[in-house]
Parts: structure tokens; C-alpha cells; sequence
């Protein structure tokens, strides 16, 4: 546990920074978020489990893609109790087009624990929370704080830039770590912690911060992107065929095997080799998955005999954990 915040100014002996107070940075930022911060439905109360369910939808994908998924996902489980007892295929097909299905896969089992060995009552400090599957040491602290008002830092990849941009300076994860503790505001811990996250996202961009708009630029020694910040992935390029068979109100699908390493046990168009004789291309999309960029030929065609996989009615298949891309892809065909 953190020990204690001092209530008085502290003064920042960070990097090049000098003369400034840390009482400063808490100040100016929560001011900042007071006035803008984003009006996002998961805010709208501390509930714990709905400041879960964003958390967890949060990881790696973008807060415009999760708004939609998030309405839909509590208006399918509005409760932990009905998120626990459902199936997993249900969990799966209302998460899918989220990516990262492990995550929905973790969430599942979460809700289990709770409602079968913790009877139904929702840890309330980090601590306990990283007991639970899918839980680290990040998305306890965020839901800990914002929940619970437990005094404890966050730290994603937006609180690590800002922090690094304020004191000038590159660290590990356990400095980083350190430093978010010290500047953690302990009578606003939640709303400190979405207040950074924030910052990061919108006005201290990765490539072109917005520095005439941030609320601590006073405060900043690098002013802008600090040299070897940022790191660049390189794309991987691929092209792929599958085919759409459609016919008497069915469409026949393919599902991936439950050990496979990516999207387990999601349902999917049959990929098609490039050098069979199918017919002309329908549409083209493109889809990234984490590294891989995606140039996707989708043919309409009958499929051959023997070909592995179901034939599933028209009226089943949005109820079905598919992959993004086939729910993409059968959405443009209107099959759902």
C-alpha cells in the first residue's frame, strides 16, 4: 500500500524541474477535467461493475469503438449475476467486434468467482481485485480508484507519456510506477487517474502533442515528444480470400478450433485458396489484427463438397461469436 499523500505543496524534484510544486500539476490538471473531460456513459456513476466492464473493454481499443459495445454489452447484462450465468458463446457474440476475445473470455470467468465463491460481492481495494482472472495491476488500480476512491496510481501508455514529457525524463515501468504515485492526488484519486488518462489521450498525443491546450504545459520540461519515446511496430502485410455461400436462408461457416492461439472457438467465413477457380471477387475490405494489416477478398460462390464447416440459418448466426472480421463482412452482405 502507498503511504500517505502530504497534504502540503511538494516541491517537484524531477528531471530538470525545479521551483514547481506537484500540489501545482494536481491542481491545474483536475481543474482541466473538471471543465472537459469527455462525457462517456461509463462516468455517469462508480458503479463496479459497469467501471469494470469499461476497464476491461478499454485495453487496447479505442474509446469510440468501445461507446457502442459498452450500451450493448449491459443491455445484455445489466447485472454480474446475469453476466455469470451466461454462456460463454453469449458472452462471445455480444463482445465480438471488440478483438481480443480473451478478454471477454477472463471477464466471464471473473463474474463466476464472484457470484460463486465471493457471493456475489465485488472486491474493494486493488489488492483483492488482482485476485480475480483477467485483472492486473493496472485495471485494479483503475477500478479501485474510480470506484472505491482507493488511493493507488495507474499507469497505461497515456499516464507513462505524460509523465515522461512533464519531468523531461525516460524510465522503467517500476520508476514510472513510483513517480505516479508521488504526483497521485489522494483526496480525488479516481477522477486524478481519469484526469491523466485523459490528458494523454487527447492533448498529449504519441506523435503530435497539443501543447498550446494542456493544462500543465507550464509544468512540462519536454514541451513535445522526448527523443526514442516512440517506439513503431511494423505492419505486416497479407492478402486472403474467403468464400460467402449463401443459400435457402443459410450461410455456411467455419469454426475455428477451441485451442487455436488467436479467437478461439469464434465462428468465421472459409478461407479459400488464392489459386482456386471461384469466380469474381464480391468486395474487398481491409482489417487489421495487432500487427497484421489485412487485404480481404470476399467471393460469392458455392463452396465444393467435403468443404469443413455448418451450414447456420440466416436467423441464428447473430446470436453466433464471430470474428470481427466475419461480422463486418456479413453485415455488408445484410446476411445479419
Amino acid at each position: 500500500m502507498l503511504s500517505k499523500i502530504s497534504e502540503r505543496p511538494v516541491s517537484l524534484r524531477v528531471g530538470h524541474l525545479r521551483g514547481r510544486t506537484i500540489h501545482d500539476f494536481r491542481q491545474e490538471l483536475l481543474s482541466w477535467f473538471d471543465e472537459h473531460k469527455r462525457d462517456l456513459p461509463w462516468r455517469k456513476d462508480r458503479d463496479p461493475y459497469r467501471v469494470w466492464i469499461s476497464e476491461i473493454m478499454l485495453q487496447q481499443t479505442r474509446v469510440a469503438a468501445v461507446v457502442e459495445h459498452y450500451h450493448k454489452f449491459l443491455g445484455r447484462f445489466p447485472t454480474m449475476e446475469a453476466l455469470a450465468t451466461a454462456r460463454e458463446s453469449s458472452v462471445l457474440a455480444v463482445w465480438s467486434g471488440l478483438g481480443y476475445y480473451r478478454r471477454a473470455r477472463m471477464l466471464h470467468a471473473a463474474a463466476r468467482k464472484i457470484v460463486r465463491e465471493l457471493e456475489g460481492k465485488f472486491p474493494k481495494n486493488s489488492e483483492a481485485l488482482q485476485e480475480l482472472p483477467g485483472i492486473g495491476r493496472y485495471t485494479s488500480a483503475a477500478i479501485a480508484s474510480i470506484a472505491f476512491g482507493e488511493a493507488v496510481p495507474v499507469v497505461d501508455g497515456n499516464v507513462e507519456r505524460v509523465l515522461q514529457r512533464v519531468s523531461g525524463k525516460q524510465m522503467g515501468s517500476a520508476e514510472i510506477w513510483k513517480l505516479a504515485g508521488t504526483f497521485l492526488d489522494e483526496h480525488r484519486p479516481g477522477d486524478f487517474n481519469q484526469a491523466a488518462m485523459e490528458l494523454g489521450a487527447t492533448i498529449c498525443l504519441p506523435k503530435q502533442p497539443k501543447c498550446r491546450l494542456c493544462p500543465v504545459a507550464g509544468i512540462c520540461v519536454s514541451r513535445g515528444e522526448l527523443r526514442g519515446n516512440h517506439k513503431v511496430v511494423p505492419q505486416k502485410k497479407r492478402e486472403i480470400r474467403y468464400g460467402l455461400d449463401c443459400r435457402n436462408g443459410s450461410v455456411f461457416l467455419v469454426r475455428r478450433d477451441k485451442k487455436a492461439s488467436l479467437m478461439p472457438g469464434m465462428w468465421e467465413l472459409p478461407e479459400i485458396p488464392a489459386e482456386a477457380s471461384f469466380g469474381p471477387k464480391w468486395r474487398t475490405f481491409r482489417h487489421s489484427i495487432t500487427v497484421t494489416d489485412y487485404l480481404v477478398h470476399i467471393v460469392n460462390c458455392e463452396l465444393p463438397e467435403g468443404t469443413e464447416g455448418k451450414w447456420i440459418t440466416k436467423s441464428r448466426v447473430a446470436s453466433l461469436p464471430l470474428t470481427g472480421l466475419a461480422r463486418k463482412v456479413l453485415r455488408a452482405a445484410k446476411v445479419i
